[in-house]
């Protein structure tokens, strides 16, 4: 989704699917409450709140996807899409206090019990409010997939979760007709921890992606594989992808390119691909840096693959790449990627590049430890 019609069409959709979703849960807190006050059931009660906690939820959806739209302004350059993921991360919150507000007043419950009345209508209420909970969690949680949108994702789940939840009050409002027992407020306080469960799995998640989280292999591998397909081009590396929002990525790559390549060839060459890469993915391409491949001095080859053998003899290497050698201040370029998970990157780097400078004396080696940012 990368031109203007396409992304004003998802805003109209993640509208829709939410105002869809407000109209179910207000419908479905007003017959629960009511359920809950005529039968003196806590967990129906409860049931009831956390149905307009998700109505509130799609209030707080459409809202953050209106201010996302928002043109760039000078004090928000690259637009207002990540918005949207503040969105999700105040629905997580309204989800954790609700379940907090829940697990207290289940507690008071157990405390000081209270009777439930059922009777056959109930029933049919909480039974009703399972299908729909259940429908609209599928439609909204596929909506949110399809539209890429992590407040539907989040409000699909957590409807999914609510009915869940009206089934275990249908349980428990069978055992209390069948075997007059009655486990309400315990059965409140599983329904509350359920929803501080999925509070917390939801914040985390949406924090993890304000924090910036790993682009896609997928993703990552199409445009690496779109820029090398181009005959000029003999490696992709150093992608690294920055997210204003869902569908909105801006960016860097290296490419390597022979040195023989002048400044208007370079020049028409990055502007080609950055334009490849817009049409097809919609990713903004900032900067195209170039790594420049020897082609004058047979040796290089011979040094190249000395040092390179030197660089993977030793365990975490995932990559090495634009390397170049310039003979006339005598410098060696080399980048590594050292694996995330190795002891102590700093001093693995640090043995290497010993290695390879007491291998070249008369060189001076610039070898960069580079990231592992996307695959």
């Amino acid at each position: 989704m990368n031109s203007a019609v396409s992304e004003v069409t998802r805003d109209k959709k993640i509208i829709r699917v939410s105002i869809t979703g407000i109209a179910v849960n207000i419908v479905l807190a007003v017959f629960k409450a009511l359920t809950g006050i005529v039968t003196n059931s806590i967990a129906i009660t409860l049931d009831a709140v956390n149905n307009l906690s998700d109505a509130l939820s799609s209030v707080i959806t459409i809202l953050g996807t209106l201010y996302a739209k928002k043109a760039p302004d000078r004090e928000h350059p690259l637009g207002h899409g990540r918005a949207e993921y503040l969105s999700a991360s105040v629905i997580s919150l309204i989800i954790l206090y609700a379940g907090i507000t829940s697990f207290i007043e289940s507690f008071k419950k157990i405390i000081h019990p209270e009777i439930p009345e059922y009777g056959h209508t109930s029933i049919i209420i909480l039974v009703a409010a399972v299908i729909a909970k259940v429908l609209l969690g599928l439609f909204t949680e596929k909506s949110g997939k399809k539209y890429n949108s992590d407040s539907l994702i989040a409000s699909g789940k957590d409807a999914i979760t609510d009915a869940y939840i009206s089934i275990a009050t249908i349980i428990a409002a069978f055992i209390f007709i069948i075997w007059n027992f009655s486990i309400e407020a315990y059965l409140g306080l599983f329904i509350a921890l359920i929803i501080i469960k999925s509070g917390i799995e939801l914040l985390t998640g949406t924090l993890s992606e304000i924090l910036g989280e790993r682009i896609s292999p997928e993703l990552s591998q199409n445009i690496k594989n779109m820029l090398i397909a181009n005959e000029k081009v003999y490696g992709a590396y150093d992608l690294l992808l920055h997210n204003y929002g869902p569908d909105k990525f801006y960016g860097s790559v290296h490419i390597e390119v022979e040195d023989t390549l002048n400044a208007d060839e370079i020049d028409d060459l990055a502007r080609e691909l950055t334009h490849k890469v817009y049409e097809k993915y919609g990713v903004i391409l900032e900067a195209i840096g170039i790594y420049a491949i020897n082609t004058s001095n047979p040796e290089t080859a011979k040094m190249q693959q000395k040092i390179m053998n030197i660089i993977h003899s030793h365990d975490y290497i995932l990559q090495t790449h634009g390397f170049h050698v310039d003979y006339e201040p005598k410098t060696i370029y080399v980048d590594v990627i050292i694996d995330f998970s190795a002891p102590n990157r700093p001093a693995l780097y640090e043995h290497i590049r010993d290695e390879i400078q007491s291998e070249y004396p008369d060189f001076t080696l610039n070898m960069v430890l580079d990231i592992d940012a996307s695959d």
